[in-house]
């Protein structure tokens, strides 16, 4: 399996990575608009940032930055042929990022049970969508790395290595708005 490419051709095509950069943009707007609303109101999204289950979202960040190692040494064992480990790294990944949704989603229950929904302050509006955002992002990544673990457990069909480091970049993606939401919404007020 030969898996060498040009310097300039980005891991998993240019497609993914001009979803990647319009993520991340789309992110980086809303988090600044988040972060001017929060120095506009510092002591409403203080008390606010203080309704937040940060041991749940401390215990979230640690699940998608182990599955996102997981979906790396996924790739790593690929490359070297070794096609039932990918599998297992790939396995243990989805399960990370399901905990990630379960976690997520007991929190949710929280914070509806409380009445902080998203009309409850401009805090919380923040809160429901980039977390929401995110959510959503997370559970897709689980379906692509969903089809691409099933096409790789195919025998008659090979994954190409492109659609797998697609698969991993968005994961990462993912692993990424997660670091930058969970400090600026759980820490910074």
């Amino acid at each position: 399996m030969n898996n060498t490419k040009s310097i300039y051709y980005p891991p998993g095509g240019v497609l993914i990575w001009i979803i990647i950069y319009l993520e991340l943009i789309t992110f980086g707007m809303a988090i600044l608009a988040l972060a001017y609303y929060g120095s506009e109101e510092r002591e409403l999204f203080h008390n606010s940032s203080l309704k937040l289950n940060k041991t749940i979202g401390t215990i979230n960040t640690i699940l998608l930055l182990t599955s996102g190692f997981f979906v790396a040494k996924g790739i790593h064992f690929f490359k070297a042929s070794n096609i039932k480990k990918t599998l297992s790294y790939f396995n243990w990944a989805m399960i990370g990022g399901f905990g990630f949704l379960v976690l997520k989603s007991i929190e949710y229950y929280e914070k509806l049970e409380a009445g902080l929904h998203m009309d409850y302050n401009s805090f919380f509006r923040f809160y429901w969508l980039l977390t929401g955002f995110h959510f959503i992002h997370v559970l897709v990544g689980l379906v692509i790395l969903l089809v691409i673990t099933f096409s790789i457990r195919k025998k008659q069909t090979e994954a190409s290595f492109e659609d797998i480091e697609a698969s991993a970049s968005f994961w990462h993606m993912c692993d990424l708005i997660w670091l930058l939401l969970f400090p600026v919404i759980y820490l910074l007020f």
